[in-house]
């Protein structure tokens, strides 16, 4: 009995002995600042913050876990925005508001975890370093803790600004695919041939061949990018805005055979683990291209093809495959808005 006495008065001692180094020696609450660059325009970064919806999809706080599951409320973007998500896996809860919002400048984001009425108050300043880089300025104030819970103040700091790394990486690769569809979109000019240098790309798609009958080779595109489209969106979890158009790579002049092989993709910005053999990753080298936008029925893309190919003969240059991107989705009954393009070399 005496042996437990003295075990009860030394925890006793222990455990007053550590609120007292946490109230003493420890603040309850935290507050820091975090600064990061990305290399785009304000207006671009200030739209993935001021909406809720485009937030949830890059920040990590949202996306390392598979099982959590967000609900958006109206107003969906600046002052008012809120959501309310549950992670059942990682057995958490919470809340999240935009408090305040100067457009373009800051914004304040209050989050609520796990029922706490005490939130973290997290206010957002957005700075142009160049018109097109973006200063990033997180000043953040967590709630106040109980001393038996100050211990967390220890790696809170870090515990964020190992979040916004991860986050700046997801956020670069998701205003990268929208800036290039952008500029994309904004720089074409049809039927008229250009010379263009094309960037390495990683491509998830599927090998197919399919009849070159009239009709029946657009129908088999269409079929096999929903497939892709499908895989990438609901088995893989992508958004729309982390990935790149679809592109088509094909021999140059087979569209005089019978039978067409083609691989289809959709760039993605790394490799991932891909469970289903049917798909593939495929990686297109850097290269000089010629190229040309062309707008209409897809049977009548082998007119601007073989502009291509006359102006490669006509140079004295050799060719490799055609690259068919599609600047708007395929879809059967509709014309195709695509940028063919001819990789050359001497």
């Amino acid at each position: 009995m005496r042996f437990f006495k003295i075990i009860a008065v030394i925890v006793v001692l222990l455990v007053g002995a550590y609120a007292a180094s946490m109230y003493f020696f420890v603040d309850e609450n935290k507050d820091f600042k975090i600064e990061k660059e990305v290399d785009y325009p304000i207006d671009k970064v200030f739209s993935q913050f001021n909406n809720l919806q485009h937030f949830t999809r890059w920040n990590n706080f949202f996306t390392s876990s598979p099982s959590i599951d967000i609900d958006y409320y109206t107003p969906y973007e600046g002052q008012g925005g809120a959501i309310s998500y549950v992670d059942p896996k990682n057995d958490t809860d919470g809340e999240m508001f935009i408090r305040y919002e100067n457009p373009a400048k800051s914004l304040r984001y209050q989050l609520f975890e796990d029922r706490n009425e005490n939130p973290t108050v997290v206010d957002v300043q957005f700075k142009a370093v160049s018109p097109d880089k973006t200063k990033i300025i997180w000043n953040v104030h967590t709630p106040k803790l109980s001393v038996f819970r100050r211990v967390e103040n220890f790696w809170t700091e870090d515990r964020f600004a190992e979040n916004i790394n991860k986050s700046m990486v997801n956020l670069k690769n998701v205003l990268g695919n929208k800036v290039e569809k952008d500029n994309q979109m904004a720089s074409i000019k049809y039927d008229s041939l250009m010379v263009e240098n094309e960037e390495n790309k990683l491509l998830l798609g599927i090998n197919v061949s399919a009849s070159n009958k009239k009709e029946a080779l657009y129908k088999n595109i269409v079929m096999n990018y929903s497939k892709i489209y499908n895989y990438v969106t609901m088995d893989l979890g992508k958004k729309d805005d982390e990935f790149g158009f679809p592109i088509l790579i094909t021999d140059a002049d087979n569209y005089k055979d019978k039978e067409i092989s083609y691989f289809l993709g959709i760039p993605l910005s790394k490799k991932i683990g891909v469970p289903d053999n049917n798909f593939s990753f495929r990686t297109v080298n850097p290269s000089q291209n010629y190229v040309i936008y062309y707008k209409g029925n897809y049977e009548g893309r082998i007119q601007a093809v073989q502009q291509l190919i006359q102006k490669a003969k006509k140079d004295e240059m050799r060719f490799g495959d055609i690259r068919q991107t599609f600047i708007e989705r395929p879809i059967e009954g509709q014309e195709v808005n695509m940028k063919l393009s001819l990789s050359v070399f001497k």
